[in-house]
């Protein structure tokens, strides 16, 4: 029933190798968005289009994966979809302009986004129920260490090469996968009866979850509610949502079985995954705009900051599967992370504009344990009481609800940026005036110098108050990032308290639900 000895562990190699072209490519084109400007003559605002049609596809195919698997076969679908993510990505790479970069990495979103439940629903078939933590800690490898390489992989990629490498890439890796599954990845031994083609509940999904993430992914550039597509998105949303509950809790077969959520179990891990999703990728996103914003760091030289911290996340993953394989308690353990997390945010918000790559090196080893002792825990608290044909449905909701905690995460994060940069700007600029003798002071030394190298006085004064500007505009940054550090680490100390509302003898999944 259960794999031994290489077949298993073959089968575990694909999984991850499929769930990290996946995972990569959520962030490894962020740092090449200058460059395909450029290159296809694209603006800023075009360019994003980019990332929101990837979020979008993922979030969207998701929730149907388990369906999709059981009515295809998941040998078959799981195979099709890293074909249809390897041909996607060829497509991107050879995309002539930016609309048709955006509709096949639309495709390539909707390939990417199945393989990461299915791949999940195939480990945890894959390895005894004994077993379920360190199935879930090398799942977790991909998980976490994929969206932190990304930056690394796409800096160093578009540097050195150009930026349709970062999909080119994809493709010999694709092939590998698509040879293993087919070679090695059996079929389910636990098949749900799918009846017909649930049309409406895949309508009323697309159209709630598809226009949820698109408000996520571009509500703070458009300012929000005060641009009417937002807005029209945002009704399409609520309505989508409520539509599809209902048509998902009265028909009798519905592309995603919303009833399992009567396990208590899982309902409270899809919310504390949603933290996970939210602390994961918010902090992917504002590290990086810290250091390259306000530091001056490169692409490259961010990606290399964040490499000590995901081979940290490496290092202690398999040691959690054992701690749980053991029976560690998974609160006690998810805890520990957050604690650790917390410890992260503290003293990235001691900060300062000289801080250099060696003072991030403690913090993001720090964050990288945390995230290891958070995501095992928190996957194997939400999915070990499942039974195994409800298997594949829960692991499409549970990484649903990490990547929904995500966009979340980003767009709070960024709104908040935002807020507070001109909050901090106006309490800075209070003190820009003749009668502070600390600005006083700083524009004299400015101007004398600048007089002293030959300039008239009229450009000198126009010069010392650009200075004083820029000092302004760094520490307005400075101000806000370490605000955001704050609120972030606040949370998560905040959401402990979840952990212990699920039943504390889930250390390992040692519950026999194997219905076979």
């Amino acid at each position: 029933m259960y794999e031994t000895g290489f077949r298993k562990w073959i089968i575990t190699l694909t999984v991850i190798l499929a769930s990290l072209l996946e995972l990569v490519d959520t962030t490894v084109v962020n740092v090449s968005l200058p460059d395909i400007m450029g290159n296809l003559g694209a603006t800023l605002e075009d360019v994003g289009w980019l990332i929101t049609a990837y979020a979008v596809a993922n979030v969207i195919i998701l929730p149907m994966s388990g369906w999709l698997a059981s009515k295809f076969g998941r040998r078959n679908y799981f195979a099709f979809s890293i074909v249809l993510f390897t041909t996607a990505s060829f497509f991107c790479g050879h995309a002539t302009n930016i609309w048709e970069l955006v509709a096949f990495r639309f495709i390539q979103g909707i390939g990417g986004g199945a393989l990461l439940g299915t791949s999940q629903a195939i480990l945890i078939e894959t390895w005894p129920r004994e077993q379920f933590g360190m199935a879930t800690a090398l799942f977790g490898l991909g998980v976490v260490v994929g969206p932190t390489l990304g930056p690394t992989l796409g800096g160093y990629i578009t540097d050195h090469y150009n930026w349709p490498w970062i999909f080119y890439i994809n493709i010999p890796l694709g092939i590998l996968a698509t040879l293993l599954t087919l070679e090695y990845i059996k079929e389910s031994f636990v098949r749900r009866i799918t009846g017909g083609v649930d049309w409406a509940g895949i309508i009323f999904l697309t159209i709630g979850v598809g226009a949820l993430q698109v408000v996520l992914e571009r509500g703070e550039g458009e300012d929000w509610f005060e641009t009417p597509y937002i807005i029209w998105l945002s009704v399409l949303a609520v309505a989508g949502l409520c539509s599809f509950i209902w048509r998902e809790l009265t028909a009798e077969h519905p592309v995603v079985d919303l009833k399992i959520l009567k396990n208590r179990e899982l309902a409270i891990g899809m919310f504390t995954t949603f933290i996970l999703g939210f602390g994961l990728f918010a902090s992917v996103f504002v590290f990086p705009v810290f250091c390259q914003n306000l530091l001056g760091f490169s692409a490259q030289q961010t990606g290399e900051i964040l490499i000590p911290g995901g081979l940290s996340t490496i290092l202690m993953m398999p040691f959690v599967g054992r701690m749980l394989q053991k029976g560690f308690p998974p609160q006690i353990m998810a805890t520990i992370g957050f604690m650790f997390f917390f410890a992260f945010t503290v003293m990235l918000s001691h900060s300062s504009l000289d801080s250099g790559s060696g003072d991030f090196f403690i913090p993001l080893i720090l964050r990288g344990v945390g995230l290891s002792l958070l995501f095992v825990p928190l996957t194997t608290l939400a999915l070990s009481s499942l039974e195994t044909k409800d298997t594949a449905q829960g692991t499409g909701l549970n990484n649903m609800m990490r990547q929904l905690g995500g966009s979340f995460g980003i767009a709070i994060v960024t709104t908040l940026v935002h807020l507070r940069e001109g909050y901090h700007r106006n309490i800075l600029l209070e003190h820009i005036n003749p009668y502070n003798p600390v600005f006083q002071s700083r524009y004299d030394a400015l101007y004398h110098g600048l007089i002293a190298k030959g300039i008239i006085p009229a450009e000198a004064h126009q010069m010392a108050y650009k200075a004083i500007d820029g000092i302004v505009v760094r520490q307005t940054y400075l101000l806000t990032y370490v605000e955001i550090f704050w609120l972030v680490g606040i949370f998560f100390i905040f959401c402990i308290p979840l952990l212990y509302l699920q039943r504390f003898n889930r250390g390992t999944g040692l519950v026999a639900l194997d219905a076979h």
